[in-house]
């Protein structure tokens, strides 16, 4: 670039000699900044000459309001570059670029760091003056250093942020399962609901009773009843005898026995290195400094607390501005933030130790064609890059795209903030590492975005119900035309409570399409390590699933998870499906879009099944676990649905579908009086019983309604609760059958309704009292129409998980499982039967009937390396090689580091548990 013509100082500039320049900067030009600088000189040389007349400018707004100038004047029609010199530069106020601070595709602007120097943009002030206060706390007096009332929620300390003094203490051996206190009670389950829970209250332990002078200044950070993210919630009142804390807010929900939770902010708890306290009454902050690996606390302190929410801020309709190549850290909010901007581009920049709850690295809101590109970002608040822009409703992309960074360590305070959290329209992350987040890598939700080449690990490390990528599709539009591909996740792990502890790996899949997803590719990815599955459609249509290599399920491989019109998230989430659709339905870019002619009120299927339009095909699926299935399938029309010419290798071992299809059933009808025809004094059916009989329950033989014969069993709805809170709904048994142990059985009941979508239960069990309980269930939606339910089992034998050397007879048992309507039942037959196995139960539903099983011939698998060798099965499927070499970062100029990372290819790391 050319440099203008040196001027000798910045009030000359000021007094009008910038007519003399205009020649020069239409060729371009050149301004400088360096700690060491002046703002009343040039700003264009690059270090303060000899006789220190000139130099550098001091500040970066400096620089900016010269070029300002020179725009106004339209002096500038050629680039613009500030270079910031190394060094720490302090912000007194956020920086500012505004529309006027643009450039053009010609000319544009950029801020840079010099060549091979390293600038640091601070968005707070150093904290210095601390003198010994007790022990090893220091003391630092707040309001000589005009920072009393100054309200900062963060401390960094030698470049690391350090604690705010808390009850329990953080436990660097055991970060994520340790330094907990855990709420008073007995655990209720996840999905289990409450009626009258109150969001803002927390009973402790007595062994988690503090003294607390002001508890007022303190709050609570808690993971409330799902254990999906986190609230923190200033303190309002302790009542002692009641060991209860009442917040100032509601929480996202309640906070339930067992959940997990710190209190922070006491002076009390300033009792362990690297925490800190601030009497904001007094205006001094006390600080106990770690001792760095043994050699003590180095002095003078380096501590820097932020003053501003964001460093960086480009407004709307700005275009065409660079910022490249430096470093922002320190401040409550988003470090770095774009809004409605064009053509601006955030490269080669460092962004750590930023943001509070709602603070992230860096956020590009609306505009278009923007791009973060080969940053390094760290030890973020919430989201590591935010990413928005588009017309969803007009399919308009937005382009804006984080590429190429290093993403790690987010969701400090926030537990859903993610890498990249990917919203709007025609927006992309691609070549990115993420790993170390609390939740997902990547959260997406809009239309057409684009999930390809990136390496993503070791992620969910504090939640539950949940998965390397994420999205939800509640409004039936979401995410629709989005494409996941040529990504390689590994080791999704998840934690939570589970057997009277909190545990990982939990809950968790690689990729998850939940609440209704629709219309997203998901092709050639590679998918490693996951807890429940390694793909997991909750109620999805239409998501084309190819040319994926899935490995290493725990649970299992893939997981389908239907809803029935009766499901509480169908009725709930059908009015903003509707209105999600008819938003869109008549918008020309739409109609490409897979079955968008279908509308939300007609997607039942004539089954009473949802789940429809999915393909899951030309896929490798290995796994080695003996005890992992190969799918798990629920409310899951086959018929509307395709898994085939996949390649499937359990290294020779069964392969578990869940579903079992019987060759034939034979023998005597073995449940007594199956068509209730005989009846009993009492009303009911001869050889029936009362097993669960609530109040207002009733049931007896029905001469009127009946699918055949003389009578039926009608159930009226009822319910109650037992001792232990537990719901308990009219139920029926038969007197006891013989069972033969290892012997298969095909169980139908013929049932109806009063109403549509009654919700049954048909079943077979055996237990004896404070012994054992076993059982198999069929749970259904039932109608006005009469229709065949039914179930086929095994009776456990020597040898099984569940057998239990008392088990000798069995019983039908019959239920509705609602609080009013009614149920008839009629025909039961219990038969003998012999079955196909699980796989060729899947095979006769429909699936997998030209897939193979066969080793997929991986180079090293126990290396991680999944590329194929020439002679795999697969290829004679169709399957394409997936490009692995382009997976992940590549190296360019626009990078701030080449992100080594140790450990790349490992395995789960274990967290320590409870």
């Amino acid at each position: 670039m050319k440099k203008c013509r040196k001027v000798s100082t910045g009030r000359a500039l000021a007094a009008g000699v910038l007519s003399s320049l205009i020649s020069t900067l239409a060729q371009g030009i050149e301004f400088y900044v360096a700690a060491n600088g002046n703002d009343t000189w040039s700003g264009q040389l690059a270090a303060p000459n000899a006789a220190k007349t000139d130099g550098p400018f001091a500040t970066i707004e400096r620089a900016r309001n010269e070029i300002r100038k020179a725009r106004a004047a339209g002096a500038l029609k050629e680039p613009a570059t500030v270079y910031l010199r190394d060094g720490i530069y302090f912000l007194e106020r956020t920086f500012r670029l505004e529309k006027q601070d643009g450039g053009s595709a010609d000319s544009p602007v950029v801020y840079r760091a010099y060549p091979n120097e390293k600038p640091i943009l601070i968005g707070g002030r150093a904290v210095t003056g601390f003198t010994p206060y007790k022990g090893k706390i220091l003391q630092a007096d707040l309001t000589k250093q005009g920072l009393k009332g100054v309200n900062f929620g963060q401390l960094i300390f030698n470049g690391q942020r350090q604690h705010l003094a808390r009850y329990p203490n953080f436990d660097p051996a055991n970060p994520y399962g340790g330094g907990w206190a855990y709420a008073d009670g007995n655990y209720v389950p996840m999905y289990q609901d409450m009626p009258g829970e109150d969001r803002r209250t927390l009973r402790y332990k007595a062994e988690d009773a503090r003294e607390w002078a002001r508890p007022q200044d303190g709050e609570v950070f808690v993971f409330p009843r799902h254990n999906w993210w986190n609230d923190i919630v200033r303190i309002k009142a302790i009542d002692r005898e009641k060991r209860t804390i009442t917040l100032t807010n509601d929480c996202s929900y309640a906070i339930r026995p067992t959940d997990r939770y710190y209190v922070r902010g006491m002076f009390e708890e300033l009792d362990s290195p690297g925490e800190w306290y601030v009497d904001t009454q007094k205006g001094v902050l006390y600080f106990w400094p770690p001792d760095e690996g043994g050699r003590g606390v180095s002095h003078p302190l380096t501590v820097y607390v932020p003053t501003l929410r964001t460093i960086l801020e480009i407004g709307a309709g700005a275009s065409h501005i660079t910022i490249r190549g430096l470093t922002f850290e320190c401040c409550e909010g988003t470090a770095v933030s774009l809004a409605d901007t064009y053509n601006c581009l955030i490269a080669a920049c460092t962004v750590r130790n930023v943001g509070d709850y709602r603070g992230s690295g860096v956020a590009v809101n609306g505009g278009r064609d923007n791009r973060v590109v080969g940053c390094d970002i760290h030890e973020t608040g919430s989201h590591g890059i935010e990413i928005s822009g588009g017309d969803r409703i007009t399919l308009t992309p937005a382009h804006n795209t984080a590429d190429n960074n290093y993403i790690h360590h987010t969701g400090v305070f926030y537990k859903q903030g993610v890498g990249v959290s990917l919203r709007g329209c025609g927006n992309i992350a691609s070549h990115n590492l993420i790993h170390d987040c609390p939740r997902f890598g990547i959260q997406f939700s809009g239309n057409n975005l684009g999930i390809e080449y990136n390496h993503i690990r070791h992620v969910n490390l504090e939640t539950a119900d949940t998965g390397v990528v994420y999205t939800g599709g509640r409004d039936w539009i979401s995410s629709r035309g989005t494409k996941i591909q040529y990504n390689y996740f590994h080791d999704s792990l998840g934690f939570g409570y589970e057997n009277g502890q909190w545990v990982s790996p939990h809950y968790s899949w690689g990729v998850y399409l939940d609440d209704n997803t629709g219309g997203v590719d998901v092709v050639g990815n590679i998918v490693v390590r996951a807890y429940r599955a390694l793909v997991h459609l909750h109620n999805g249509r239409d998501n084309r699933i190819e040319n994926n290599i899935f490995v290493g399920g725990r649970l299992q491989q893939i997981e389908y998870s239907g809803w029935t019109p009766t499901h509480r998230y169908w009725i709930t989430h059908l009015p903003a499906m509707i209105r999600g659709y008819e938003s869109v339905a008549g918008q020309p870019a739409w109609k490409t879009m897979r079955n968008m002619h279908i509308h939300p009120t007609q997607a039942v299927l004539p089954d009473g099944n949802i789940m429809s339009g999915n393909v899951f095909r030309r896929n490798i699926i290995c796994y080695r676990d003996p005890d992992a299935k190969l799918v798990q399938a629920r409310n899951f029309p086959f018929d509307h649905n395709e898994s085939d010419s996949n390649l499937i290798w359990h290294y020779g071992l069964p392969l578990r579908t869940g579903q079992q299809r019987i060759k034939e059933a034979s023998g005597p009808n073995l449940v007594p009086n199956p068509g209730f025809e005989e009846t009993a004094a009492d009303g009911l059916p001869k050889a029936w019983r009362w097993q669960h009989r609530p109040e207002g329950a009733k049931a007896a033989a029905d001469s009127a309604v009946r699918a055949s014969g003389n009578r039926s069993l009608r159930i009226e709805g009822a319910s109650s609760k037992d001792a232990k809170g537990r719901v308990a709904w009219p139920t029926l048994v038969s007197a006891d059958i013989s069972a033969k142990p290892g012997q298969s059985y095909r169980l139908i009941a013929r049932m109806r309704s009063a109403s549509p979508g009654t919700r049954a239960s048909l079943m077979i069990q055996s237990y004896v009292a404070n012994v054992y309980f076993w059982s198999k269930e069929k749970i259904a939606e039932v109608g006005p129409d009469w229709k065949e339910q039914e179930l086929v089992f095994k009776f456990p034998a020597v040898g099984d998980s569940d057998f239990k050397p008392a088990m000798k007879s069995m019983r039908v048992r019959l239920e509705i499982r609602q609080p009013s309507g009614t149920l008839w039942v009629d025909d039961v037959t219990l038969r003998e039967a012999a079955v196909l196995d699980e796989w060729e139960s899947w095979k006769a539903l429909g699936m997998d009937r030209h897939s193979i099983i066969a080793d997929p011939r991986f180079v090293d698998e126990s290396k991680d390396d999944y590329r194929l060798r020439p002679d795999s099965p697969a290829f004679a499927l169709g399957f394409q090689t997936i490009p692995v070499e382009k997976i992940g970062p590549y190296k360019d100029d626009l990078r701030a580091t080449w992100p080594i990372v140790e450990a790349e290819g490992a395995r789960e790391k274990p967290l320590v548990t409870r």
